[in-house]
């Protein structure tokens, strides 16, 4: 809801600021239809069409979409392909449509695995009229762009909320439950799952935090800029922050959507057969996980987007930047691992780069963004744990953790070979 809100103040002509903001601020639901049954993930395939209608004054749009959340919403913002004779994404533009017209029939109420409470649907535009939202043409590569990093950013909050909501979950059953005489968080093996879950949890929460600060930076000097001229001094951090906000929001959307997959696994398992059961909501929280991996672009295409990242040193740099923060000194041990394990990443980084054939260095991708992310969020919580002691367990933890995980990816990323890829190619 505020992602659209968002795209048509920042990019809609004043006349539809003026009439639906204040819709939506009185409770207006809204909707990005961009997918459609062949195209799935490909925006760029996007072939839903738009022509102007001179003699009204609008646009029509024409086709079906598919897989859309909250499909039945008052407002639709739609990617539609306005230019004819074109095939990728500078054919596209984007539209409000206002359901008032009637022109949109929902065809199919998908039946899903979770998130039951949202409908989504499969939608006909039948000679929908509709309004252009900023220019043609720039539908995918300007406003959809900006409006799925603000989405993605939306999932990540989701997935740290609801891996948050199963481990209160977790941590309440163990401390009911008995078995053999005794609680079961009393079990060393019960002890070392919430222990994880709770520091993935702090991790991500970080990660989020410190996403959300780069997003609201440059959003910042974006508004001021709207009032001033920056000076040469504000325009060079503005773009940084947006370097990084760019850089962020995918590795988040990645390590958060995974993480929150993990948790619920787990905290099923801390319930034993009971959480299987719909008595409990565990059974709930974790099918309504398992789609925060998949929309708003599916943890592939996140690391499709962050491996940019690691590739230019913006990941690099950064750690950079937290080794040169103070911190008491009896968490210097931590610091000095996440020094060495930068320094490990920094030596991957450069054998990777030498990798001459693309598919192999595709293969590796996910396991290079991992290991960049294990690094920030270790010295996130080594932040988090300077500050306040309560983070110290999670840091201590998390930190052992990711070292242990980054030298396993790094020893598969060191090992792989043409031998070995072509087994996958089979």
């Amino acid at each position: 809801m505020q992602d659209c809100a968002e795209t048509i103040y920042e990019f809609a002509s004043e006349e539809l600021k003026d009439k639906y903001l204040p819709l939506i601020n009185k409770g207006y639901t809204c909707s990005m239809d961009l997918t459609e049954p062949d195209a799935g993930s490909d925006l760029q395939a996007v072939q839903l069409k738009a022509h102007f209608d001179e003699k009204n004054n609008c646009w029509r749009l024409n086709g079906v979409k598919r897989f859309i959340t909250n499909g039945d919403a008052d407002i639709k913002l739609v990617l539609a392909r306005s230019e004819e004779g074109t095939k990728d994404a500078r054919g596209l533009s984007y539209f409000l449509y206002d359901r008032k017209d009637k022109a949109v029939t929902v065809r199919r109420i998908e039946h899903k695995l979770g998130i039951k409470g949202s409908p989504t649907c499969e939608l006909v535009f039948n000679n929908a009229p509709a309004q252009l939202v900023g220019e043609r043409r720039f539908g995918l590569i300007k406003y959809v762009m900006t409006l799925m990093n603000g989405a993605r950013l939306g999932v990540a909050a989701q997935s740290v909320g609801l891996a948050e909501a199963a481990y209160r979950e977790a941590v309440k059953y163990a401390n009911e439950r008995e078995q053999y005489g005794k609680k079961i968080i009393n079990f060393a093996a019960i002890k070392e799952m919430l222990g994880n879950m709770k520091a993935k949890i702090d991790a991500t929460r970080s990660l989020l935090y410190e996403n959300s600060r780069f997003v609201d930076m440059y959003k910042v000097y974006e508004t001021i800029a709207k009032e001033r001229t920056l000076t040469p001094e504000e325009r060079a951090e503005m773009k940084q922050y947006q370097k990084l906000a760019d850089a962020y929001t995918p590795m988040l959307k990645l390590m958060s959507s995974e993480y929150v997959n993990q948790i619920t696994y787990d905290a099923i398992q801390v319930h034993g057969g009971t959480g299987y059961m719909k008595d409990f909501p565990m059974e709930r929280m974790y099918r309504d996980a398992r789609i925060t991996s998949i929309y708003e672009g599916t943890s592939q295409l996140q690391v499709v987007a962050a491996i940019r990242a690691v590739g230019t040193g913006v990941y690099l740099n950064q750690m950079k930047t937290y080794e040169t923060q103070t911190i008491n000194d009896d968490l210097n041990d931590l610091k000095n691992r996440l020094i060495d394990m930068r320094t490990r990443y920094e030596m991957l980084t450069e054998k990777a780069k030498a990798i001459n054939n693309a598919e192999i260095y595709d293969l590796i991708a996910r396991r290079l963004v991992e290991t960049a992310a294990n690094i920030i969020m270790g010295h996130l919580l080594l932040i988090d744990a300077n500050n306040n002691d309560m983070f110290l367990p999670s840091a201590h933890i998390f930190i052992a953790m990711a070292d242990a995980q980054n030298r396993e990816k790094e020893n598969y990323i060191l090992s792989i070979d043409e031998k070995t890829w072509n087994y996958y190619k089979q």
